[in-house]
């Protein structure tokens, strides 16, 4: 603290103003003159109030009494209010001044342009801005002008909330958070809306900003353009996508090479995979792309109906059949005469109803419940099963001729368990869907959620992945799932030591094993370096041959590569 008295004079080489005990200019140096853009005839009798905004007053004089203690107030970021200047912003030194009673008399500003510190803030690939504590931008660097269309003068002194419109806004603000909790928060991932009113996946850190005493200011948060990171299973889906069936496991894409002409010939399909593996959605993919696309696809689950049911339901009726019969009634048959009938769960159909379904596959005629006349039909029909059919015949539950004629084309689909590498995609795919059947802005999932679910056996399969991501899309606000939108026992996080959350959340618990967590980081390298090697290296510490033979190790391929 200065007494008035032996304040020393400042050349005009230094960018100083002076302010009284009411916060009004009643001098300024050439120099901040220059940097502020009035003239000096101007700037003498204006409030500093009226010249500068700052990130926690709004009257100057609240400076003084804070300096009351006699300690200098540094690093305080202020803007040119005026708009002339565009929101120049500086930093500023304030140094208290007071009369021989030690009551404030005014205060020095020292201003300094923060030249260096902005060239570094530019060079920056993040987007950076900070806020004060009325939530008003004060900093903005080229890379957040960039990513967002909006240039700085547009955006200083205005509320991010209005800037970015971000999916968090008004919830769960990550500022607001690292501001009332006084620590960082770091990686979350949301949506922004850009100029042009696209909505733009970043990730996003924030942190306090304090000054020397450790007073909370106004907060800082970068933000990562996630576009590139985002378009990557769009470009995955092209390649790895049949249809509406996405894989990239080896299995799944040998089936895909000979799907073109299975769906070509009329021979009748058995589908073979446990419950959830989605058979049905292979058996439309095969009818979307055969010469019966434009005819009907029927659809009938054998299990369940009874076998009373099961029969009219198939086959249809004639008035009088039965009791409750009172006028005809077409069967499934009859509905996918000139197209495809898929029959689900095969293996539950009575040894009744397999008797006349051999027929039609024999001779093509069936007759309805009731009726001594015979119908043809021309209908593919493909089946599936979670049943070892084999094992029906010689149990003598399944006929062996009807077997046969059922199995002339025999695909078999894999368990999840057996192709998790396919678990990302699916996801992505799921995402898809429920982003426009719930209307959330959620781009994805977080890489400790995939890690979790990665690790778990889906018993279930695909259906029961489906029913998680569904279950995080009614928890998960916006922007990317991440472990706690899991439902139980995935986001069990608290209470369990690092060795617990290592275990997996089905079969025997163990360990993941070192092979498990080294394919697990060398992937994560090349997918968060977008598939550049060097960096992935850098990231590992790894040499590049060395992640050569990782990569084949592991069967790692390139995503973007086009090359099956």
């Amino acid at each position: 603290m200065i007494n008035e008295k032996e304040k020393p004079d400042f050349p005009p080489s230094a960018s100083i103003i002076k302010i009284n005990s009411k916060g009004h200019i009643v001098s300024v140096t050439k120099r901040a003159e220059d940097m502020i853009g009035i003239p000096a005839e101007e700037l003498i009798g204006m409030h500093a109030a009226d010249i500068f905004s700052r990130v926690e007053f709004t009257d100057m004089l609240s400076l003084c009494s804070q300096a009351r203690e006699g300690k200098a107030l540094g690093n305080h970021v202020l803007i040119r209010s005026d708009k002339k200047t565009n929101g120049n912003s500086f930093l500023m030194t304030i140094l208290p001044l007071t009369n021989d009673d030690h009551t404030p008399s005014g205060a020095l500003f020292y201003l300094e342009e923060p030249s260096f510190a902005q060239q570094i803030l530019n060079s920056m690939g993040d987007g950076v801005f900070t806020v004060d504590r009325n939530w008003k931008i004060t900093s903005f660097n080229r890379a957040a002008e960039k990513i967002t269309g909006r240039t700085a003068d547009r955006v200083l002194g205005r509320s991010c909330g209005d800037v970015f419109q971000s999916s968090i806004c008004g919830r769960s603000c990550t500022i607001a958070e690292s501001l009332y909790s006084g620590k960082n928060v770091t990686n979350r991932s949301i949506t922004i809306v850009n100029s042009s009113g696209d909505k733009i996946p970043v990730s996003i850190s924030a942190a306090p900003l304090a000054d020397q005493d450790g007073n909370i200011i106004g907060g800082v948060q970068t933000f990562r353009d996630l576009r590139a990171l985002a378009a990557m299973p769009k470009q995955l889906n092209r390649k790895y996508r049949f249809n509406e069936i996405v894989s990239k496991s080896k299995a799944m894409q040998r089936l895909f090479t000979i799907l073109p002409d299975v769906a070509a010939s009329p021979s009748t399909v058995m589908i073979y995979g446990e419950s959830g593996t989605g058979k049905e959605l292979f058996a439309t993919a095969l009818y979307n792309i055969s010469d019966r696309r434009d005819k009907p696809f029927v659809v009938l689950n054998c299990g369940a109906l009874p076998e009373s049911l099961l029969e009219s339901e198939l086959f249809g009726y004639k008035a009088g059949a039965f009791t409750d019969a009172r006028k005809d009634k077409p069967g499934r048959l009859a509905a996918a005469d000139g197209g495809t009938l898929f029959l689900d769960e095969i293996g539950d159909i009575p040894t009744s109803v397999q008797v006349k379904l051999l027929r039609v596959l024999q001779e093509k005629v069936y007759e309805p419940l009731g009726s001594n006349t015979s119908v043809n039909i021309d209908v593919r029909i493909m089946t599936a099963t979670n049943h070892d059919l084999k094992t029906l015949v010689t149990e003598g539950r399944f006929r062996e001729d009807l077997y046969y004629r059922l199995n002339v084309v025999k695909i078999h689909l894999p368990p999840l368990r057996d192709r998790k590498e396919d678990i990302p995609l699916l996801i992505d795919q799921f995402v898809q869907e429920f982003s426009a059947q719930f209307g959330k802005d959620i781009v994805g999932i977080s890489s400790p959620a995939l890690n979790v679910l990665m690790r778990h056996d889906f018993p279930g399969n695909i259906r029961e992945l489906k029913n998680i991501i569904e279950y995080a899309f009614i928890l998960c606000e916006g922007g990317y799932i991440q472990q706690e939108h899991l439902p139980d026992p995935f986001n069990r996080t608290n209470g369990l030591s690092r060795t617990e959350s290592m275990l997996p959340e089905s079969g025997p618990e163990r360990l993941m094993t070192l092979d498990e967590i080294e394919r697990q980081a060398i992937y994560h390298a090349l997918e968060n370096n977008l598939w550049k090697k060097n960096a992935a290296c850098r990231e590992l510490g790894i040499s590049k041959d060395t992640l050569r033979r990782k990569m084949q190790k592991y069967n790692l391929e390139d995503p973007l590569d086009t090359n099956l």
